[in-house]
């Protein structure tokens, strides 16, 4: 699993991980911290943050097999930015065009409105 993906795993599920489970993964993913640096840090042995990250991995992959949301974020992620490029598309013709105020601004609000979703 590349570490792109367990970082996005655990951003979407680490809170259901036990909390030990959770700084091991946080310190390693997101730290860049060396397992010997949370073995100290943590006060346990190196093997014993190796062992408790590929346990926390292995229960996020769970998670997501079960709940799915990473597939779901995903797609509704690619809607959100089709959303802002047609919303961008709609604006540009009408600034051509002229048409209309009312299609201008209610382009940007759907496109303002698509951004706070993507946040």
């Amino acid at each position: 699993m590349e570490r792109e993906e367990i970082t996005y795993l655990f951003d979407i599920y680490g809170s259901l991980l036990t909390e030990n489970m959770q700084n091991c993964i946080d310190l390693y993913y997101n730290e860049d911290y060396s397992l010997s640096e949370i073995a100290e840090n943590l006060k346990i042995t190196r093997q014993g943050v190796r062992d408790t990250i590929q346990r926390g991995i292995k229960q996020l992959k769970r998670y997501d097999e079960v709940l799915n949301l990473h597939e779901h974020y995903t797609e509704l992620s690619g809607a959100i930015d089709e959303i802002i490029m047609l919303s961008d598309e709609i604006k540009e013709v009408n600034s051509v065009t002229a048409l209309s105020r009312d299609i201008n601004d209610a382009a940007t609000r759907i496109n303002t409105i698509a951004q706070l979703l993507k946040q």
